[in-house]
């Protein structure tokens, strides 16, 4: 069964989240070194396919007055290549604002140490934005 990918797009890691098959819980599936870039995408083609993928949701960074800021414009190459090289499969952007600080602070209460914070923040700050989406469509 197809199910819904999250990606929190950051300059030196992506996290990456995926929908349950009913598409109703998001789960923190793993991060990905965003270089090198050819590695990422080796590695980005292989989730889809073992996960079956129908849809991603990437995280829109803006800032609190709801402007974009420089983060944001990566972030629209980011999703235009995805376009590019999975044109079947459904890509669209979400508001990402306070995703991290809030991953950050649901590990901190999770007790989890500084040094394993910095490795599991980018997959859960996916997991948070993709959670928003699929309760926002439910």
């Amino acid at each position: 069964m197809p199910r819904v990918l999250g990606v929190d797009h950051g300059t030196k890691r992506i996290g990456i989240a995926v929908s349950d098959e009913l598409k109703m819980i998001a789960q923190p599936l793993e991060y990905i070194p965003a270089e090198p870039q050819e590695s990422f995408w080796e590695s980005f083609s292989k989730i889809i396919r073992e996960k079956s993928v129908d849809q991603i949701i990437v995280g829109m960074p803006r800032n609190m007055n709801g402007t974009y800021g420089p983060a944001a414009e990566k972030v629209k190459v980011f999703v235009e290549e995805i376009k590019q090289r999975y044109p079947e499969i459904k890509v669209r952007t979400w508001d990402e604002r306070l995703t991290s600080s809030q991953a950050n602070r649901l590990l901190i209460e999770a007790d989890v140490r500084r040094g394993k914070r910095k490795e599991k923040v980018d997959k859960m700050a996916a997991a948070i934005i993709l959670q928003s989406y699929l309760d926002a469509v439910g």
